[in-house]
């Protein structure tokens, strides 16, 4: 029997020996057949993770379900077992630049799935008007007061709009197991303005297309249903909005590639705050015997001072070679979009706006900023033929890059002499709106720390910000509070990106020497397409100390 017992041990292990040789010499088998040096496998692994990460159409609506997003969860991690079995060596950089672009995108939506949640814990997601995470958004194709009688295809695109609304509230209210205190206020105080906006659009509807205004109120009124589910349930939506610090590091480390931390960020903020308050304090006192600047009365005087001030800036840039303007931008498509606005709001000088004080005065930092800055920089992405970087990226990780340098732009061109021979005062209103700025860069941080809730982060804004009146419970600082909170770090990014761009001068500048050249500098930044900093600066300079940090 001894015999026997042994002899069956001994040909187990000699079967699980077996098997286990097979079993190893298949798995390297296989992690040869799957490893790859080849930048088109990469391609191919971009186009398959953007198919993947758009939700599934169920009923016409995105699918946010938790079975849903269960199975999308279960899915990424195969994709991105995937990339790592591609090997980066050899490559280069801009090659390596874009491998890192679709891991940031990869943790991106793993951070929806861990932390973020919005499904679940935001009851913002549902707005049926863009919030800066438009599943639902049904405002772009709202028509203008001018386009009625609606054209054939633009009805029957508000009508299957309409038509998906009240699936879109149903959905949100069985969705919302974990819903976060202040993310609830905050979808009260726009739900709000949503029933108003339907309620606009029906009475536009009643007198020519009633048919179209019977599926309006029916939006309508599912929308006043899901407001009056929020105020219901609000006190029962105690989750933290905030985001935690180890939370917030991790975001901004693996999805959007900062290698700077909550801490030395907001030192960084508390620096620059200190540089601002000095220069502004400087500029007022060389100004002390001016009067103070005067506002447009008129709009039409609005209208020819902000035009004045768009060809002022474009023939600044010509003749002091700040960077170079491609014939493929055009500033009349910015023009466009810029005018249109100066027919909307009560005050008729444009929308109503806390910025709308300085713009008012000089509006050359202004335009800057959304001209110069925002339009030209989506007008090349639209011309970049490049299939990674020549597509908006997911989660918002170009967001340090693009309001970094719209945002340093008011600064940088100051100092390069936009505003010599304008009226006096001008760069008041540059320091001031970036000090503002700050306030709001702090208010995000301490916010996801959770130092501050909705209420103190309000308050500390407007304690902090310049003309504090102007912003006071305005639609201004609710709209810039829920975008603190719903996008993390979006208003911090603003002050880090201006500060992470100046960090990239110095060491080009220390690089090139006496070869440095304004233009050369910015259009080779600006050529490198929308993408955070540290890959920027990598790809510009060579220096790979920050993505080693990145990648640790």
């Amino acid at each position: 029997m001894s015999f026997k017992i042994n002899w069956f041990f001994y040909f187990i292990c000699i079967q699980l020996i077996g098997f286990s040789m097979v079993n190893l010499s298949c798995e390297r088998k296989i992690e040869k057949a799957t490893t790859t040096n080849d930048y088109q496998d990469l391609i191919i692994l971009f186009r398959e993770f953007r198919d993947f990460q758009d939700p599934t159409l169920v009923n016409g609506i995105p699918d946010f379900t938790e079975r849903a997003m269960n199975e999308q969860n279960g899915g990424l991690k195969v994709l991105q077992n995937k990339l790592s079995t591609i090997d980066t060596t050899g490559w280069s950089i801009p090659y390596q630049v874009d491998y890192h672009l679709l891991r940031a995108e990869m943790n991106g939506l793993e951070f929806q799935h861990r932390i973020l949640k919005p499904w679940s814990r935001d009851p913002c997601f549902y707005s049926i008007r863009p919030g800066m995470t438009d599943h639902f958004s049904i405002e772009g194709v709202l028509p203008t007061p001018e386009s009625f009688p609606l054209l054939e295809n633009d009805f029957q695109t508000l009508k299957t709009k309409l038509e998906n609304v009240p699936k879109i509230y149903a959905q949100a209210q069985k969705n919302l197991t974990n819903a976060a205190g202040d993310l609830a206020r905050l979808a009260i105080h726009f739900t709000k303005e949503d029933v108003q906006l339907l309620n606009d659009l029906v009475d536009r509807l009643k007198t020519y297309h009633p048919k179209l205004a019977l599926h309006a109120q029916k939006a309508r009124d599912s929308v006043e249903d899901y407001l009056q589910w929020l105020i219901k349930n609000q006190d029962s939506m105690t989750e933290p909005a905030g985001l935690g610090i180890e939370n917030y590091n991790w975001w901004l480390k693996n999805v959007h590639l900062v290698p700077y931390t909550w801490d030395e960020i907001v030192n960084a903020v508390h620096m620059e705050d200190n540089r601002l308050y000095t220069f502004l304090k400087l500029e007022q006192n060389q100004n002390r015997d001016l009067p103070k600047m005067n506002s447009v009365k008129s709009p039409q005087e609005y209208h020819d001072y902000v035009r004045g001030a768009v060809d002022h800036l474009m023939k600044f840039l010509e003749e002091e070679e700040i960077f170079t303007v491609q014939d493929n931008l055009d500033i009349e498509k910015y023009w466009s979009a810029r005018k249109s606005s100066f027919r909307l709001g009560s005050d008729a000088l444009g929308v109503p706006d806390y910025f709308s004080y300085y713009v008012h005065r000089e509006p050359v930092p202004h335009e800057a900023h959304e001209g110069l800055g925002h339009d030209f920089e989506w007008q090349r992405l639209a011309n970049d033929d490049r299939e990674i970087r020549g597509t908006r990226r997911l989660y918002f990780i170009e967001w340090i890059r693009d309001e970094g340098w719209a945002f340093a732009l008011e600064e940088l061109l100051m100092h390069a002499g936009v505003l010599n021979n304008r009226p006096a005062r001008g760069k008041e209103i540059v320091y001031e709106q970036a000090i503002f700025r700050n306030c709001r860069a702090l208010s995000d941080l301490r916010m996801h720390s959770r130092e501050l809730n909705l209420d103190e982060a309000m308050e500390f804004c407007v304690d902090c910000a310049p003309h504090s009146e102007l912003l006071d419970d305005s639609h201004h600082l609710w709209y810039e509070m829920r975008t603190t909170l719903r996008i993390p770090g979006w208003h911090m990014g603003m002050v880090l990106g201006k500060i992470q761009i100046m960090k990239l001068f110095r060491d080009r500048a220390k690089q090139l020497g006496d070869e440095f050249k304004l233009n050369q500098f910015l259009d080779e930044f600006l050529a490198t397409g929308f993408i955070p900093i540290s890959l920027v600066r990598w790809e510009m300079t060579g220096l790979d100390d920050e993505i080693k940090e990145l990648v640790q």
